[in-house]
């Protein structure tokens, strides 16, 4: 069994404007905002995300090109929803109980591991790149996360490897597409290996059990996410 472990490490280390820009994404896609929606002064936005103007800008930009902000000179910054368009987010269901949340990750382990026998099979075999992870929504621990990979999109998967978002690095990397994902909802208790939450190993919890698909329509990976309900809410936006 190959293990690659030590220190832990944030994922999502994207650019300040990047990680702006695909909050806002997730803000649309989760229908917290609205099309036509007028978003606030720009001043005032960037206090809130706690970015320079500048870095607020440069993220409004970025959603200009893609067809989801419209700039009106003179009376401000409007969304204009695209389904067409969707961010690296666009499969987090969490939000915190307040709302939104800029998710990131601390990746804890990754090795290669033979499958439970009560998760669903994946290509490749029984053997896969199980990742573990806590997440955080505006840094605050939400989750503790396991994640197989089948090893039929990748030989060796390495936490060096994830210095980006999971989704990212499929894309970028292995050119795997996760194009929908499957959930069921219910509660159960954390894993042993829980840390860093406001709840211990064997508390209450809720439990997502997700497959998610490949673009060939394959099933490419299965996870297991334990979260505090007190602090995050699952979250399905149906269009």
């Amino acid at each position: 069994m190959m293990k690659q472990s030590g220190p832990v490490m944030d994922i999502e280390t994207l650019p300040k404007y990047a990680q702006v820009r695909d909050l806002l994404i997730r803000e649309i896609l989760s229908g917290h905002l609205l099309d036509g929606e007028r978003l606030p002064p720009e001043r005032d936005m960037a206090a809130k995300l706690g970015v320079a103007v500048g870095t607020l800008r440069k993220g409004l930009r970025s959603l200009e090109k893609r067809g989801l902000l419209e700039r009106v000179q003179g009376s401000g910054n409007y969304i204009r929803t695209n389904e067409e368009v969707s961010g690296i987010y666009a499969f987090f269901r969490l939000e915190l109980a307040k709302g939104g949340g800029l998710p990131t990750a601390r990746v804890l382990s990754v090795e290669a591991a033979q499958m439970p026998a009560d998760l669903p099979d994946l290509p490749g075999g029984n053997w896969a790149h199980r990742i573990r992870r806590m997440r955080m929504l505006d840094m605050v621990p939400i989750a503790m996360e396991e994640i197989w990979l089948s090893r039929n999109h990748a030989e060796t998967v390495t936490a060096g490897d994830l210095s980006d978002s999971l989704y990212q690095f499929y894309k970028t990397r292995l050119n795997l597409w996760i194009t929908r994902a499957e959930d069921r909802v219910s509660l159960s208790k954390m894993p042993q290996w829980t840390e860093g939450l406001r709840l211990n190993a064997g508390d209450t919890c809720g439990f997502i059990e997700r497959v998610s698909y490949a673009q060939t329509g394959a099933p490419a990976e299965t996870s297991r996410t334990w979260f505090d309900p007190e602090v995050a809410h699952y979250v399905q936006n149906f269009k």
